[in-house]
């Protein structure tokens, strides 16, 4: 290596850079362990937490509306990036709001309509026990939906929701539109149709 780099001495600059590469490239090449490694190593992806993840299509960044974590009434993880780049239906309801069990039918069947063209999700509010929440599922014949556990208020609050029933109509692009209160079923389907462009 010695004899090497004496030899560089007198060379021009541009030989001289070139020559340097050449043994750098050539010394990275005898570290490391194990020679039994062929070609380039594959490379490993590493995948953004639920928080991070941003959206993979039209949008730049993700939605402000859609930065939250919650979980459903059967316990699991729901992430709100999963929303983003598609028409989505928050229906937010309590156990004991009777405008809410009425609206029950309408939301399963306007939501089983339009199922390949927005998601639908339950926002479950109020106090009491979860199997509370899950007698108004079965009442209610709402099963077919994602509902979240809202009984802390977090997200009422951070969509801005003052009551029950309520309806967000969130667009593909992240915006939207909140409507406060009962909506009839050909109300909810006529703007379930504006959302998704039909």
């Amino acid at each position: 290596m010695i004899s090497q780099v004496t030899s560089l001495v007198g060379m021009t600059r541009p030989v001289l850079l070139l020559v340097t590469a050449s043994l750098v490239a050539g010394s990275l090449t005898g570290c490391g362990g194990g020679g039994d490694e062929t070609g380039d190593p594959t490379p490993v992806a590493v995948r953004p937490s639920a928080g991070d993840r941003p959206p993979t299509g039209r949008l730049r960044s993700l939605p402000a509306r859609l930065r939250f974590q919650a979980t459903t009434l059967v316990g699991r993880p729901f992430h709100g990036p999963d929303l983003a780049e598609r028409p989505v239906v928050l229906w937010f309801w309590a156990p004991g709001c009777a405008e809410c069990v009425a609206a029950g039918r309408a939301v399963a069947e306007v939501a089983a309509r339009h199922r390949d063209g927005a998601a639908f999700v339950g926002v479950a509010g109020s106090g009491g026990d979860r199997g509370r929440l899950m007698d108004f599922v079965a009442r209610t014949g709402t099963g077919g939906l994602t509902h979240l556990d809202d009984r802390d208020g977090r997200l009422h609050r951070h969509f801005s929701v003052p009551s029950r029933p309520s309806f967000l109509f969130l667009r593909a692009d992240g915006g939207g539109a909140l409507d406060a209160g009962p909506l009839a079923e050909d109300d909810l389907e006529r703007r379930v149709r504006a959302l998704i462009g039909r």
